[in-house]
């Protein structure tokens, strides 16, 4: 039997997985790292870690396995978008990582804006500047760490790093270099008008490569940390969001996936990149050969749910938290949560909104308030939902992988508020096992990776909608997009007396 690993480097820790030919997975390994936080606003890594705990895990993987090494034939990777990785001229890191989820950079934002025009750079990239993405980033070390800057040669994005430091080749693919706002999404190369006018010199964009691009071997050291053969093939891997939707199996027109981790995504397949959502959701180069996909963000979905169980059920598991949930009504007894605790993006692109509970009072019972926060991520998840419809999509069957997929009465709501089919998969690995994918598409065992999914993917169970439900929350989900417009200004105001 021949075997593939999906590597997918998470934001919390990093996944491993080992995959069969058959599309089993034979074995997985999870290892976690911290965020540095330092200031609000600010989310860090040390890429180290990543690499560090990689290496480990792929270790304690092969040494739970039977077979011949040099049956493993490939790997490949999945990420987490957006975050900068600076590199010197010998490719040493120069700080630490700034991740997807650091909201440090507003004024670069609107500086990209000044600079390029709107409506120029969202015709170039297909999405708004946001401070979790990319080149706002670069632009802030730029302003406020000149020195350091100085000293840059390129950068890449996590799982780039990571992947160099296993092969010793610096490449970044096309699905997460359309999340850095550099890439000409339609014309798949770095964009060197924006560069231009923004000041930054092209050269430090790295060079280009498709996902399912066989990229090198690991290096001999690597061999020798891990017990994998040297002989082992690297591709180049995706973006979570688009190695999810290889995972999930959303490979042709009309498949969508709606994906609750850390952050929250809904993902539709496009065939070209020539829409023009004028930037209301992401629009972004998928990990399949020639594709697009449109995405909504929810910064903080599972984000709301742990800091909900840290908060007020901290020495609980999720299962006994959650128990009690289906036997609270629809819309949990008139308690409203808002998923905003480190901003939103999709629709709202606003980095100092803030979560809140409306309509609290001393009937509601902690279950009130857990099920609030499973409708709330679920109604942030609707709004990008919405735009896609109102763009034109036919959304009537969504596949849930994440958190969102392990508990029966959030399928349910999923169905209810989403008004379409929700489908579990029987092995929902996201991510991991799209990268998995890739390296076995690379690897030449299909001729395509449809005809991989096909193999690998299989679907549980279906989740219809209860048309009772679905009227009651639609009624909740105008009142949901309210909060967002009567808080916008009170959460500005407060932001002053954060520390």
């Amino acid at each position: 039997m021949k075997y593939v690993i999906g590597v997918d480097l998470g934001t919390s820790a990093v996944k491993l997985l080992l995959v069969n030919q058959e599309g089993k997975v034979a074995h997985e390994v999870s290892k976690s790292y911290p965020l540095i936080q330092e200031k609000t606003g600010y989310s860090e890594q040390d890429p180290e870690e990543w690499v560090k705990q990689t290496t480990a895990g792929l270790a304690e993987l092969i040494s739970t396995f039977d077979g011949d090494v040099t049956d493993i034939e490939g790997m490949s990777f999945s990420g987490q978008m957006h975050g900068l990785v600076l590199l010197d001229e010998n490719n040493q890191v120069l700080r630490n990582a700034i991740l997807w989820n650091d909201t440090r950079t507003t004024e670069q934002c609107q500086e990209i804006y000044e600079k390029v025009g709107k409506e120029k750079f969202i015709s170039i990239t297909k999405n708004l500047a946001l401070e979790g993405f990319t080149l706002p980033k670069i632009l802030w070390v730029k302003e406020n760490e000149p020195n350091l800057y100085g000293k840059v040669k390129t950068f890449v994005l996590p799982k780039d790093y990571l992947r160099f430091r296993i092969t010793d080749e610096l490449q970044m693919e096309y699905s997460d270099a359309a999340g850095t706002s550099l890439l000409d999404v339609s014309s798949k190369q770095w964009s060197k008008e924006i560069c231009d006018l923004l000041d930054l010199d092209i050269s430090i964009c790295p060079p280009l490569v498709n996902s399912h691009d066989n990229v090198g071997k690991i290096t001999a050291d690597f061999a020798n940390q891990t017990g994998l053969a040297a002989t082992t093939d690297v591709f180049a891997g995706g973006a979570d969001n688009a190695c999810g939707a290889i995972g999930s199996g959303i490979l042709s027109p009309g498949k969508t996936f709606a994906s609750i981790g850390t952050s929250g995504v809904v993902l539709s397949y496009e065939e070209t990149g020539d829409k023009d959502y004028e930037g209301k959701v992401h629009y972004f180069n998928h990990s399949a050969p020639n594709a697009y996909y449109t995405m909504g963000v929810t910064l903080s979905a599972g984000h709301s749910l742990n800091w909900f169980k840290n908060t007020f059920a901290e020495n609980e598991d999720f299962d006994t938290l959650l128990k009690e949930v289906g036997t609270v009504p629809v819309g949990s007894n008139g308690l409203l949560f808002t998923p905003y605790l480190v901003g939103e993006r999709t629709p709202h692109a606003d980095a100092t909104i803030r979560a809140s509970f409306i309509g609290m009072d001393s009937s509601h019972k902690r279950k009130d308030f857990a099920r609030s926060v499973l409708e709330g991520i679920t109604f942030s998840l609707n709004e990008s939902i919405a735009i896609f419809r109102e763009n034109g999509k036919t959304i009537d069957t969504v596949y849930s992988i994440g958190g969102g997929a392990k508990n029966e009465n959030w399928l349910q709501m999923q169905a209810d508020i989403f008004d379409a089919k929700i489908v579990k998969l029987t092995s929902e690995q996201g991510p991991g096992m799209g990268a998995a994918m890739l390296a076995a598409f690379g690897s030449g065992w299909f001729s395509s990776l449809e005809e991989c999914a096909d193999s690998f993917l299989e679907e549980a169970e279906a989740y219809e909608p209860i048309p009772e439900n679905v009227d009651t929350y639609q009624k909740l989900f105008k009142v949901y997009k309210d909060v967002y417009a009567q808080t916008s200004s009170l959460n500005k105001q407060l932001m002053e007396f954060r520390n």
